[in-house]
């Protein structure tokens, strides 16, 4: 069976991925710095710091181990960066502590990972698949942190495609506003807050964790091979409104 490594598992849109990969037919190795969600269904778990693989190598090697133990001789087919810190923020308060995070976790660890992973890929004809954002290309005050890193990161990704291209394939997913635990807690106590970011979006409603999960199982299958480098937005069309008094 073909596995696939899946970073920041325990999240909202982790969770799917995991779900609805094996459903797709692979083996699953969840990653996450918090402890296995009760009740997830994965094929190995590692519970490990990203950000702490960026600082220290020799976690990372040792990190890199226990996942390629869990792969238990899997075929790796791919490697789905989803593990991000999101800093919401007023630009004058943001800490120097604020940007070493977000950008170890969201730009930094993405490289990392795919450099530590790119032989098991190569051999298998696999590929990364980094989950960016719609920050990456559009953003609203107080994500300057955010934007920035997303916007690196698909920055990156295309980068990676021109190298990496004749090995591994790397594509990214930008996503919209996702219904996840996280979004809610943003607006808790202004249900009509997040009913108007509903109908920003054309279709009339924000995105599912299973969306984007679906996109990323097409991605990975590879019977579009040709796709290569590309950031792909999953946005319900806001990327293309323009919003005025009208």
């Amino acid at each position: 069976m073909e596995a696939i490594i899946i970073t920041g598992a325990a999240g909202g849109i982790g969770r799917e991925l995991v779900r609805v990969l094996r459903e797709g037919g692979y083996a699953a190795i969840a990653v996450d710095r918090v402890a296995r969600p009760e009740g997830m269904e994965c094929d190995g778990y590692v519970q490990c710091d990203i950000r702490r693989t960026v600082e220290d190598a020799s976690y990372a090697e040792e990190t890199f181990g226990r996942i390629r133990g869990a792969l238990g001789g899997a075929a790796l087919k791919a490697l789905v960066n989803n593990a991000a810190v999101q800093v919401v923020a007023p630009l004058q308060a943001l800490t120097r502590e604020d940007w070493r995070a977000t950008l170890d976790v969201n730009v930094i660890a993405p490289f990392i990972w795919a450099q530590a992973f790119l032989g098991d890929l190569e051999a298998n004809e696999g590929c990364v698949l980094n989950v960016s954002s719609i920050h990456a290309r559009l953003t609203k005050p107080e994500f300057v942190a955010y934007a920035t890193s997303k916007a690196a990161l698909s920055g990156m990704t295309r980068a990676m495609a021109v190298e990496f291209g004749h090995k591994v394939r790397v594509n990214a997913i930008e996503p919209a506003a996702i219904d996840t635990e996280m979004l809610r807690a943003g607006f808790a106590g202004r249900n009509e807050e997040f009913s108007r970011l509903a109908d920003c979006h054309p279709v009339r409603r924000i995105g599912t964790p299973e969306e984007v999960a679906r996109l990323a199982l097409v991605l990975i299958a590879g019977r579009i091979a040709f796709l290569n480098g590309a950031s792909i937005a999953l946005d319900g069309g806001i990327g293309n409104r323009l919003h005025d008094t009208a």
